[in-house]
């Protein structure tokens, strides 16, 4: 942290000499009407130089050298302009705009206007140093939805997105567990979790588990692609998900805000954020803090985030800035229950003495040069240096904690990485095209330190009473990646995109596998190299302006994690020759809007994983069963997927005087099956041989279906919204009874409701309340067999939440 505020002073006094910069650009936007418009973008043509009007459509650009220009304002619903002018020293030049009204993009605008349907949107065809077209892509827009952000609440932020299983035994909103089409939702691990670019877990293709997830009352965007972004951004089977955290205020010198909320079972939280834009220089930190007592029985978490950006025009073609982020948890976390202590009371709990902690440090540096005014270049270097801790009585749930020394586990991560990427436009054939390609390479180390033997308290302590862990073990990984895409504009209405991607992942493990009597079992080093390649292929048709259809195929691939060749700290046994898993992502779909009352996305995708990793559930020769890891052959997930939002008051009465109400609904048929493999248990004594063909793939339910109803009238609005999924099995053996340890068996079905409200007073004010889990279901998401269990982790019941808001 000494760093941390370090920088931040030296940001400061860099800052004030900003201050004193001449020589600039200054206007104001207008409609025709003359009414002002804020958030109009205003940038210099070619350059890094950028910024947006305010509230009364003023807009500022400082320190300009002196020069001819191009000015451009952008703002959607409204035609561009393009104004040249000339600038000479220590001159003011002063710039208005009056913008008309775009026609093709008036509705969409409109759209947008309406709070509630702005929620959920696409991304761009192309966005600086990617492509997008062709792709099946969300972007959650967190501003506009209604959600307790305070908590992270998964399930009412990606409400509106389709597919999205979520794994709710986490109410203090610390880790994010969510999946797609099939996939393990456990800690988000089929995703490339990025925060603003850059990766923010352990270790991508070693350990690409989120700890880390950023409060979510500074992300501004969450932006998910589909299995298809395996070219860009790596062979993950699930896609990209991406936080794109608030950016330095560029309509103001400062601007300040705080959020404060209190709720059940003692949560307080409050998040504090600055930011702004001097001349060339923008900045924006914050700092949040939460804590409370968690809905079950001890329960307890206690949080600190904090960030701070700071970027550097150093002239019209060249920017550069760093990111620092920090986060501090400390959780007591009351472990797993049986199906019966579930069902007498799913907040009861029998560990009082479970506690874990995961420090992180994120640093980055990201520069931007403009090679020409249709070429340019993303550095971005990035690591991390982070903890995960955990301490506590982690044998099965039916034993009884005897008070005895408890056990911890330390991982410790230090990863560094740069991705460099080149985007630029040409000419062919009369047409524009674009391609994006770029080089990655990663080093990551994670020493894993498990089954120390702890104290025999109950707080937070790490310490070991004996010298060293019985697993002592080091795993290094090295990666290198090359990708080019290529977006071809074939006719004004239909685009291909194509691409490749190199990979070459180099893994090395070695240390202690285990101690027994006192004698280490060293593990005989293992080294891992694979040099592979990843294909892709897109297209895009504009049926309409405003609708358009879809198609992707993607190669994927998926490591051998160290997770997976190390078992969790209690049941799990490993197979020791798994192997890594291989497939590909297929997608076909229609997205668009109609009108201004109508926003949809409907697609069918197929998902083949060859090689699979996954859990069977075998009979021990002593009768007691265990959950086996291995690779289980080759699963295909094949569904539908399908977003709609209707406004009926805007499509059959237009304007209204009484506010708007929105219907959204988000559907997913999800058939995630093996096919064949045989395998062998032993029962009463003899082997027996079957087949999992047909068995559904574990944490996938068939059904991920969420409904909402949003009403607004002009800064208030409300949304309530059910979720209702259907069942899953937790193993591929699709054990419907579950086993004495509660860590086999199905996970039933269930329904939950949330209300949640917001009112926005002068621009300045903000008031949000809401009730998560309105009906008190009791329900669980996920059977674990270490931590956070093991046994049945339960999601909470009802709690409230207030929150009031200040911004100036």
């Amino acid at each position: 942290m000494r760093v941390f505020y370090t920088t931040i002073f030296l940001f400061l006094i860099s800052i004030s000499f900003a201050f004193s910069q001449q020589n600039s650009v200054r206007g104001r936007i207008l409609d025709v009407a003359q009414n002002p418009i804020e958030g109009v973008s205003v940038y210099l043509i070619g350059t890094v130089r950028g910024v947006q009007s305010d509230q009364n459509g003023n807009y500022l650009l400082k320190d300009i050298p002196e020069g001819k220009y191009d000015l451009k304002v952008s703002f959607i619903g409204f035609e561009d302009q393009i104004i040249p002018f000339e600038i000479e020293k220590d001159e003011v030049k002063n710039i208005d705009f009056s913008l008309k009204e775009d026609e093709i993009w008036m509705e969409s605008f409109e759209l947008m206007a309406s709070r509630g349907m702005n929620g959920q949107g696409r991304l761009p065809e192309v966005e600086d140093f990617r492509i997008n077209a062709g792709r099946k892509n969300e972007v959650i827009r967190l501003a506009e939805i209604d959600a307790n952000l305070a908590m992270n609440n998964s399930r009412q932020i990606f409400g509106r997105t389709p597919g999205i299983s979520i794994w709710e035994n986490d109410g203090s909103g610390i880790q994010l567990g969510v999946a797609s089409r099939g996939l393990s939702p456990n800690r988000s691990w089929e995703f490339n979790v990025r925060m603003n670019g850059y990766d923010i877990t352990p270790d991508p293709m070693g350990y690409p588990e989120a700890y880390f997830t950023p409060p979510m009352e500074v992300v501004e965007n969450i932006e998910i692609i589909r299995g298809a972004s395996s070219l860009q951004y790596g062979p993950q089977f699930g896609g990209l998900l991406n936080f794109v955290l608030r950016k330095p205020d560029p309509s103001t010198r400062f601007t300040a805000q705080t959020i404060n909320t209190i709720g059940s079972n003692g949560l307080f939280s409050t998040f504090n954020y600055i930011g702004g834009t001097e001349g060339k220089w923008d900045y924006t930190a914050y700092y949040q803090k939460r804590r409370g007592n968690g809905w079950r029985e001890n329960g307890f978490f206690n949080t600190d985030h904090a960030h701070f950006e700071v970027n550097y025009a150093v002239n019209n073609r060249f920017k550069i800035g760093t990111e620092m982020t920090y986060m501090y948890t400390e959780t007591q976390q009351p472990g797993g229950l049986t199906d019966t202590q579930f069902a007498e009371d799913p907040s009861q709990s029998t560990r009082a003495r479970n506690w874990f902690s995961t420090p992180w440090f994120l640093p980055s540096v990201n520069a931007d040069y403009i090679v020409s005014p249709k070429t340019k270049l993303n550095l971005k270097a990035f690591g991390s240096i982070a903890q995960r801790n955990s301490v506590g009585f982690m044998k099965p749930i039916t034993e009884v904690d005897d008070m005895g020394n408890r056990q911890v586990d330390r991982d410790l991560y230090h990863t560094f990485g740069t991705e460099l990427r080149l985007s630029t436009s040409y000419s062919l054939f009369g047409k524009e095209h674009n391609l994006v390609s770029g080089y990655r390479f990663y080093k990551g180390n994670i020493d894993r330190n498990q089954r120390g033997v702890g104290d025999s308290g109950t707080d937070m302590n790490f310490d070991l009473v004996e010298s060293s862990y019985p697993r002592d073990l080091d795993f290094d990984n090295l990666n290198h990646a090359a990708f080019v895409e290529n977006m071809f504009n074939v006719t004004d209405k239909f685009l291909l995109t194509a691409g490749v991607r190199l990979e070459h992942i180099s893994s090395q493990m070695n240390g202690i596998l285990n101690t027994v009597n006192g004698v280490p079992q060293i593990l005989t080093p293992e080294t891992r190299t694979r040099t592979f390649a990843l294909l892709g292929l897109g297209g895009e048709y504009h049926l309409t302006k405003t609708t358009e259809l879809y198609s992707n195929f993607s190669q994927a691939y998926r490591p051998v994690l160290i997770s997976d060749l190390t078992p969790p700290a209690t049941t799990d046994v490993i197979d020791p020759n798994l192997q890594d898993a291989s497939g590909y992502n297929f997608d076909f779909g229609y997205r668009g809007n109609v009108g201004s009352f109508l926003n949809f996305d409907a697609s069918f995708f197929y998902l083949n994983y060859s090689d699979r990793i996954g859990t069977i559930t075998q009979t021990a020769a002593d009768g007691t069963r265990f959950q086996y890891r291995t690779n289980l052959g080759t699963s295909v997930s094949q569904g539908v997927e399908a977003f709609v939002e209707f406004d009926p008051i805007t499509a059959f009465v237009g304007n209204s005087t009484f506010g708007y109400i929105h219907l959204f609904a988000s559907l997913a048929y999800v058939n995630a099956e093996y096919q064949d493999f045989e395998r062998t248990s032993l029962s009463n004594g003899e082997i027996v041989v079957n087949n999992l063909a047909g068995n559904r793939v574990e944490n996938a339910p068939r059904k991920i279906n969420r409904y909402g109803v949003t009403y607004r009238f002009k800064d208030f609005s409300m949304t309530w919204q059910l979720s209702d999924i259907g069942e899953a099995f937790s193993d591929a053996t699709n054990s419907v009874e579950p086993n004495a340890a509660a860590t086999s068996g199905l996970i039933p079905a269930y329904n939950v409701q949330d209300l949640s409200a917001s009112y926005t007073f002068k621009k300045k004010y903000s008031l949000k309340s809401g009730v998560n889990n309105l009906s008190d279901t009791a329900y669980f998401t996920r059977r674990a067999g270490g931590y956070p269990g093991p046994g049945i982790m339960p999601a909470d019941g009802r709690t409230f939440y207030m929150t009031f808001g200040l911004k100036f």
